[in-house]
């Protein structure tokens, strides 16, 4: 492994930067290209059956067999003139990845002629059977079959790979039985969900109101080394991190990297990565460095929710596939290095009407404040009624590395919103008890109408805050790097949804008593503003008071994943999903139970390589110095030489590399009899918490001499890149 590294340092000494050539010098003209949009329907479908299918996309209505003939037709003629030779169904199991099966447009006529064909059913829906798939023991054996089907709300897109283009089709993943098996499928019933629970709420301020949209727009940071660095390294091969290594004395402490200059090989990715992502219509606009050596960040524009996740997921492949052309590994795991900042997924989020209204932006005039304040204290009192959901929602092991440390924020679900909106709702707390008549001017009696003012220029940041507004939306910043951010947001939307229907039957109730609508809803507004404000929290979440204050507020404090998904299968959560139809009782369970072997897996799959590296790797090594030192002193002796402070000092090291190799053996061999325990419970959630509790525990004793090893031992010998120092240098 010594010659490894070296060779890896040398090969990485002598890359220069991949040119990258630019279809044109301006982004419009092939942004969107290799997408089966707007322009390429006109072009290749009839009017009216263009007109049908915008109309299907726009109601969600469903497309008949004539319909999805034509859109077949026109996708085949589309894809074949873009030099298409296969098409899939893409979609996203439970597996956190995308999925895809090729088929080709060849086949056979019935006389036998080779001809291209592809027709209605197999755009609508197919059966790609993927049976090893995890369902959490919805599928059995006889009825093991998978439905993929087509989702027309996203639009198709053209893969190119290794010379080749595949049309890609976005649809559902769903089981023999008719239960959902994938991400998309919950998260479009609970984009539903949220637009009719807003539309109702909405009609109380502008009756135009007749759809709103969840807008999202998802931050990706990433870690990228080069693939020679990567490949010596079996850990991050192996498990997406370095689960060894001594910090090396300049990490992120100096806050150079951060916005500085991009060296020019991480240059000559970003643009072939963009430019890719950009002919996928991908709305990519931001490009930086991040806070961690070798860390970066690329941002997109706001887009509807739906096609925001799907164009993430596709992101993060066509990073990958960048990376491998520049020589280059992404690193999407949440905490690849310890001590320096991890990285996440901040998921912006917010609500907008078909009348060109963001709902969680204030107005300029105090009626379109009263309802921003609606949307926004609702979302408040969502987060605070199910903030454990929303924990559990992020929650897996490569996430746990990273909640409370570096910036990121902490595994304590609270808000922050910023000092001046802060005190527009201790002034609703105020007046609370003040009685509101028909005739008062109630916009002006709360200060609503100095809601634009108070927030001009209001640039409060908090980044230890796992749930912020940030002036007119609200950042989730807890969810991780590598996540599919479906999980998060079908959580968010569902539990915000619940809320505004509540809010509504509320406000209903005080109308039907004689209350003036403004004086109803700030009634309910006030309501929620004081049993939700045990979430809201404007100071440092790192620090020990943060902890004992939310203990003290009754806030959860679940730092590991397998009590953090308990609340996901609790009596809260299956009342709340099954009751709004997101999940059903068993689609819970079976994602209960799926995110807990994944962690397992995890878990154990670092494990594996920690005994692996500590054993047959870092052991020898160690050992053939110690050699070394033990014939280096009785050399010495032997010619004569009299013991003097060398060789008291050699003495002590040898000594202290026998102290740490036992207990790296010791504790190796126990954590591998713990695992062989915790292999044979047979119940997932005991079997997760033996790993989480036991297993893990042996982690950093054994890493803690292996680091001390890492010191003492000859440079040259050593087996690992020393850490980060030569990943971070090149």
């Amino acid at each position: 492994m010594a010659v490894l590294r070296f060779k890896a340092l040398e090969l990485v000494n002598q890359r220069p930067p991949v040119e990258v050539k630019l279809p044109s010098d301006k982004i419009s003209d092939y942004y969107g290209s290799n997408v089966f949009g707007l322009e390429a329907m006109r072009s290749t479908l009839s009017g009216d059956y263009f007109k049908r299918l915008q109309f299907a996309v726009k109601t969600g209505s469903k497309v008949d067999r004539s319909l999805a003939e034509a859109v077949a037709a026109a996708m085949k003629t589309w894809a074949l003139s873009r030099g298409a030779t296969h098409y899939t169904h893409w979609f996203q199991p439970l597996t956190g990845e995308t999925a895809e099966k090729h088929d080709s447009f060849f086949d056979l006529s019935s006389d036998g002629r080779a001809i291209e064909n592809f027709k209605g059913s197999a755009l609508v829906q197919q059966e790609p059977d993927a049976s090893s798939f995890p369902s959490g023991g919805i599928r059995n054996t006889f009825e093991a079959r998978g439905y993929t089907a087509w989702d027309p709300t996203s639009p198709a897109f053209i893969i190119e790979n290794a010379g080749t283009k595949t049309l890609c089709i976005p649809t559902i993943f769903v089981s023999y039985t008719g239960e959902a098996l994938d991400y998309k499928a919950p998260l479009l019933k609970s984009l539903d969900l949220v637009e009719k629970a807003a539309v109702e709420v909405c009609q109380y301020f502008d009756k135009d109101v007749t759809k709103v949209t969840t807008t999202l727009g998802v931050e990706q940071e990433y870690f990228l080394v080069d693939r020679a660095l990567y490949d010596a390294r079996p850990d991050l091969v192996m498990a997406g991190r370095t689960v060894f290594g001594h910090e090396p004395a300049k990490g992120q402490q100096l806050e150079d990297h951060y916005f500085g200059a991009i060296p020019s090989r991480v240059h000559a990715f970003m643009v072939e990565f963009e430019v890719e992502a950009h002919k996928l219509g991908i709305p990519l606009r931001t490009r930086h460095n991040e806070v961690a050596p070798n860390q970066f960040e690329c941002a997109p524009t706001f887009e509807e929710a739906n096609l925001a996740v799907d164009h993430n997921q596709l992101l993060m492949d066509v990073l990958e596939r960048a990376a491998e052309k520049h020589h280059f590994k992404v690193l999407l795991h949440e905490k690849p290095f310890k001590g320096v900042n991890g990285s996440g997924k901040h998921n912006n989020w917010a609500l907008s009407t078909n009348t060109g209204v963001n709902l969680l932006a204030p107005g300029r005039r105090p009626k379109e404040n009263l309802q921003f304040l609606t949307f926004f204290i609702t979302t408040i009192k969502a987060v605070h009624k199910y903030a454990d959901l929303l924990r559990a929602s992020i929650a897996s092991a490569s996430n746990d590395h990273r909640l409370g440390a570096n910036e990121a924020p902490p595994a304590i679900m609270s808000v922050f919103i910023g000092k001046k909106l802060t005190e527009v709702l201790d002034e609703l707390e105020r007046t609370a008890k003040l009685p509101l008549d028909k005739g008062d001017n109630v916009y002006l009696k709360l200060g609503i109408d100095k809601i634009p003012e108070i927030l001009l220029d209001n640039t409060d940041r908090n980044r230890t805050s796992p749930f912020a507004f940030t002036g007119n939306k609200f950042e989730f910043r807890a969810v991780g790097s590598s996540a599919n951010c479906s999980n998060a947001m079908i959580t968010l939307n569902t539990i915000v949804a619940a809320q505004l229907l509540e809010f509504k039957k509320s406000v209903d109730e005080q109308l039907e008593q004689g209350k003036k609508k403004e004086v109803a809803i700030i009634d309910v507004l006030r309501e929620y503003v004081i049993s939700s404000k045990a979430i809201r929290f404007e100071g440092n979440g790192y620090s020990k008071e943060w902890e004992e204050e939310a203990e003290r507020r009754g806030l959860s404090n679940i730092r590991k994943t397998p009590q953090a998904l308990d609340k996901l299968v609790d009596e809260t959560a299956t009342e709340l999903f099954t009751q709004h139809n997101i999940f059903n009782s068993r689609e819970l369970h079976a994602r209960h139970d799926i995110l807990l072997e994944d962690y397992i897996k995890r878990v154990q799959i670092e494990a594996r390589v920690m005994g692996d590296l500590a054993m047959n790797h870092i052991i020898p090594t160690a050992v053939a110095y110690q050699t070394r030192l033990v014939e280096n002193i009785k050399g010495m002796r032997d010619i004569g030489l009299q013991d003097d402070e060398y060789t008291h000092t050699t003495l002590e090291t040898i000594k202290t590399i026998s102290r740490h190799l036992t207990t790296i053996k010791t504790n190796v061999d126990a954590m591998i009899e713990k695992r062989k325990v915790a292999n044979k419970i047979e119940d997932t959630r005991e079997r997760a918490i033996m790993y989480s509790d036991e297993v893990l525990s042996f982690f950093d004793t054994i890493r803690y001499s292996v680091d001390k090893l890492e010191l003492i031992v000859d440079d040259e010998q050593w087996p690992l890149v020393k850490y980060r120092e030569m990943m971070f240098r090149h």
